[in-house]
């Protein structure tokens, strides 16, 4: 059985709750949902760009605390306040993502923890 173990570190917001900010079983990395906030937990300004840009990074960090990257992204769950503002995330998660692309799902949801306009979930491989 693979062992599990959690991730964390201070360069991300700490969890708004009982949860891990991303845990590596085996050859996968689960990143929890990751907002605009910078490292202190404060909304970054600029709208759905700049929170988008600051969840990548999140999840980049968390990644490569666990011995991964954004290239080894396997599947992202995209939770937008406003669906109007899937274009303006879209362009931001493109410059991330821009080959061999992972499988994602997005959805409009009433709230997001904290006030946000977007929340990015990840999954990926080990290098």
């Amino acid at each position: 059985m693979a062992k599990r173990e959690s991730i964390a570190t201070k360069s991300v917001p700490a969890p708004l709750g009982p949860y891990s900010q991303a845990v590596k079983v085996g050859d996968f990395v689960f990143v929890s949902g990751q907002k605009g906030l910078d490292s202190s937990g404060v909304k970054v300004p600029g709208g759905i760009e700049e929170e988008t840009r600051q969840a990548l990074k999140n999840i980049k960090t968390l990644l490569e605390a666990a011995g991964s990257s954004l290239d080894e992204i396997v599947m992202t769950t995209v939770f937008l306040a406003d669906l109007d503002d899937f274009a303006k995330m879209n362009a931001v998660y493109g410059q991330h993502f821009t080959s061999d692309f992972p499988v994602r799902s997005t959805v409009e949801v009433s709230r997001i923890p904290g006030g946000g306009k977007v929340e990015i979930a990840s999954i990926a491989i080990r290098k």
